[in-house]
């Protein structure tokens, strides 16, 4: 073997040794592989195990708190002026990067994925602002609301669309289509209201918590519409930065 050989044949394991460096938080899989799909569960979850910390090669430094701008519920007729309803804004949402990958459904040739992710709990406050009659009472006010979502279960379809960039031959995934649908197990929440006194906050809070699945369900449509847009800029960031094959090869 001739030192050109020698040479090249280092040259390209130091390649691979630096490429292998900087996806340190990227498992790659093979398409091949029977069992893909519990291969990319593990990639999946090698990249969220450094979400505490962040990313910076993807420019993912600060994760938390998840920060949604905006929510507004209504709860009875939309027509009646004495309906209940309220507004959430500057929402955070704390315990997001404890996210677990549970399961991948896969299509590599068409691009598609089915995911599930567990988080254990997620912690939520905002300011919110109310109208309306709750509970016969006039609930009109403002003030701090909290939550505590424990045992979420969220499900993410995807496809992507492959392209190459200028002067790079290698392939990238763009975002074609995103849904999710989310469900939570044990929900506490409750609201501190400036403008009522101690018995109505009270009697607001029990209600709330009695009846907070159906409140959720009011905020979902809103949650889901927003959450949608943040997971779809969170994965076009995502794979622009990593190529596919560094994924899949």
């Amino acid at each position: 073997m001739n030192k050109f050989v020698i040479f090249a044949f280092i040259l390209i394991k130091l390649i691979c040794l630096i490429n292998a460096e900087e996806l340190y938080f990227v498992e790659k899989c093979y398409r091949d592989d029977p069992d893909i799909d519990e291969c990319l569960r593990f990639s999946g979850n090698k990249l969220a195990s450094y979400l505490h910390e962040g990313i910076p090669e993807l420019d993912l430094v600060d994760v938390e708190p998840v920060i949604i701008d905006e929510i507004s519920i209504s709860l009875g007729d939309p027509e009646d002026e004495d309906a209940y309803r309220a507004t959430f804004r500057n929402i955070e949402a704390y315990g997001v990067s404890n996210i677990t990958l549970a399961k991948v459904r896969s299509d590599i040739d068409t691009y598609q994925f089915q995911l599930t992710y567990e988080i254990p709990r997620i912690r939520v406050r905002s300011n919110f602002e109310s109208s309306g009659v709750l509970l016969l009472i006039k609930a009109s006010g403002n003030g701090d609301y909290w939550g505590d979502y424990e045992n979420v279960k969220c499900k993410v379809y995807f496809k992507g669309l492959p392209y190459q960039k200028v002067n790079d031959d290698r392939t990238y995934l763009s975002v074609e289509t995103v849904k999710m649908d989310f469900s939570v197990r044990d929900i506490t929440m409750g609201v501190e209201n400036d403008g009522n006194n101690k018995v109505i906050q009270a009697a607001m809070n029990l209600f709330i918590n009695s009846n907070a699945q159906e409140l959720l369900k009011e905020m979902k449509p809103a949650l889901k519409q927003k959450l949608t847009i943040l997971l779809h800029n969170f994965m076009e960031n995502l794979f622009s930065k990593i190529p596919f094959d560094e994924w899949v090869e």
